[in-house]
């Protein structure tokens, strides 16, 4: 998911670029951060780590498909002769 860090920061940025006093600027950062945290906890989301595993599951599926398609061709090759 996403970095907890990452979002503290971005709010930060974010209530930065606000023109507002210290007290108001931290309420505003804590809105940003809980805005972030909602909005992007309802995205269907992935770790690159969970990414790159699916990727290589994946591939693995498709040389697999790809034997397979080759045996079953070489079969029908066969029961033709």
């Amino acid at each position: 998911m996403i970095d907890k860090d990452f979002l503290e920061k971005l709010s930060t940025r974010l209530s930065k670029i606000l023109p507002a006093p210290g007290p108001i600027r931290e309420d505003i950062e804590k809105q940003f951060l809980s805005l972030l945290q909602s909005s992007l906890g309802k995205l269907n989301l992935v770790t690159r780590e969970e990414f790159d595993t699916q990727l290589k599951v994946l591939q693995r599926a498709e040389q697999t498909i790809a034997e397979l398609e080759e045996k079953i061709a070489k079969l029908e090759k066969a029961s033709q002769d």
